[in-house]
């Protein structure tokens, strides 16, 4: 059995029950950074094996661990923060279980989304997960496809780029269009600010911005 098991965003008592449970049961995890999760896991008193498994190395050890996976092997995937699969590696794993026939269960948890999308204040019945926007290759192309998207688009970016991203935004959907920032979520020093795309620029314009950010844009008007 696989397990994908969704860590905190940034407090680290948005864990659940059944996270810990499962965690404290399994052979052995995987996580992106073997630091990162060791602090997590000590607050909860979970003494596991840690296995890396991220973006650099995914694609060499997924028939190894599918083979673990045979043996029996209850082995839990988690990422630095969030759910697995969400914008983290999972899919390959989850994609060679699955045409392996082996059981993958994905507990509900932490995704950082989610909250930013429910506090923008814009429409949330139907919306597009685009998460990050390409560096180079493809960036032209996705901003001119979603010109004409009506539903509520959520991204996620880097405080380093937020402000050129933005500035992207406005300059593909009108600087008038509304939009929210979240930054910081679940932390001590939370921040979600909705304006339209010109105010937020600048606004961010002028401030020293920390953490992993979501963009949440108001889809086109009919």
């Amino acid at each position: 059995m696989l397990y994908l098991v969704p860590t905190p965003i940034g407090n680290l008592k948005d864990f659940t029950l059944r996270a810990i449970e499962v965690l404290q049961q399994v052979d052995f995890i995987l996580c992106e950074d073997t630091r990162t999760s060791s602090k997590l896991l000590q607050h909860y008193n979970i003494s596991k094996p840690l296995t890396p498994y991220h973006q650099h190395n995914e694609h060499k050890v997924v028939d190894h661990l599918v083979q673990q996976l045979q043996a029996g092997k209850k082995i839990a995937l988690i990422t630095d923060a969030g759910t697995p699969g969400i914008s983290d590696p999972a899919f390959l794993l989850v994609r060679a279980c699955k045409m392996a026939g082996l059981e993958v269960t994905s507990l509900p948890g932490a995704t950082a989304f989610v909250p930013a999308l429910v506090n923008s204040g814009l429409p949330s019945t139907r919306f597009t997960f685009e998460g990050f926007i390409p560096l180079k290759k493809g960036r032209k192309t996705l901003m001119e496809s979603l010109e004409k998207e009506e539903r509520t688009m959520i991204f996620y970016e880097s405080p380093m780029r937020l402000v050129k991203t933005l500035e992207l935004f406005a300059q593909h959907f009108g600087a008038e269009r509304k939009a929210s920032v979240s930054r910081e979520l679940t932390k001590m020093f939370e921040e979600n600010k909705a304006d339209t795309l010109q105010n937020l620029i600048q606004y961010f314009s002028s401030k020293t911005v920390k953490g992993e950010l979501v963009i949440i844009v108001e889809g086109k008007a009919h």
